[in-house]
């Protein structure tokens, strides 16, 4: 083996655990988690790690995948109805619906 790993023996971000079931309060922002993915992707690529590490990887990229499309959802839902106009060609408007997995703030 390699004296240097690909992938920190310790996750890159913060709440991205290999054995972490829910990704939950702590779950990375869609950018973190799609450079992680990227970081995953590539080393699973490269095809030297053991089964059980690339197993590992596999399953952290599923969870961040995931993740990402839920917060892809969310983001076209809004733009939808940002979007949204009537009959006569007026804007919708209409109370947006937040949850808390929407990873963002902004609004407060």
């Amino acid at each position: 083996m390699s004296a240097r790993s690909p992938v920190p023996s310790s996750p890159a971000l913060p709440g991205a655990t290999p054995s972490t079931s829910s990704l939950g309060a702590s779950a990375p922002t869609f950018e973190d988690a799609m450079k992680r993915l990227a970081e995953i992707v590539q080393t699973l690529e490269k095809g030297d790690l053991p089964l059980e590490e690339s197993l590992r990887l596999f399953e952290e990229g599923v969870k961040l995948s995931r993740l990402s499309q839920e917060r892809l959802d969310a983001a076209q839902k809004k733009v939808e109805q940002l979007l949204a106009v009537d009959d006569q060609g007026r804007a919708r408007t209409q109370p947006f619906e937040t949850s808390a997995t929407d990873g963002d703030d902004e609004g407060r």
